[in-house]
């Protein structure tokens, strides 16, 4: 019986894209806390995540590397956050401890689907060792 890997991996894959993506956006916007008139932007993950499942499983054809970005799934879900603190007089509204908790979090789910991935190659590993370690 043939496994096709692709099928195995690929939401797993997409999920890291896209939390890789997430944590840029969060880093810049720390490393905007204090650009003037800077607004903080943030992404509705869900939806980006269900964007990236129903490319996955429309297959396109790419006459040209360019045609095709994995980031379109990410940009159009990127929408400037509503401030939660009071105005600070210079029309920035980056939240820098709300941002590095976003930070922290996003890193956590990002080191827990490597967990997940690393689980699933040990064991398919495994059963193709025959279950014998």
């Amino acid at each position: 019986m043939a496994i096709n890997l692709d099928n195995i991996f690929k939401p797993k894959t997409d999920l890291l894209l896209l939390r890789e993506k997430k944590a840029e956006i969060i880093s810049s916007n720390i490393a905007n806390a204090d650009t003037p008139g800077y607004k903080a932007v943030s992404v509705d993950f869900s939806a980006a995540l269900k964007q990236a499942q129903q490319v996955q499983s429309v297959k396109m054809l790419a006459t040209h590397e360019a045609h095709i970005s994995p980031d379109n799934n990410m940009n159009n879900n990127i929408k400037y956050q509503i401030p939660e603190q009071p105005d600070t007089g210079d029309g920035n509204t980056v939240d820098v401890a709300k941002e590095r908790n976003d930070f922290l979090q996003n890193s956590l789910e990002y080191q827990f689907t490597l967990r997940n991935i690393d689980g699933m190659i040990k064991g398919i590993s495994k059963a193709l060792k025959g279950g014998s370690s």
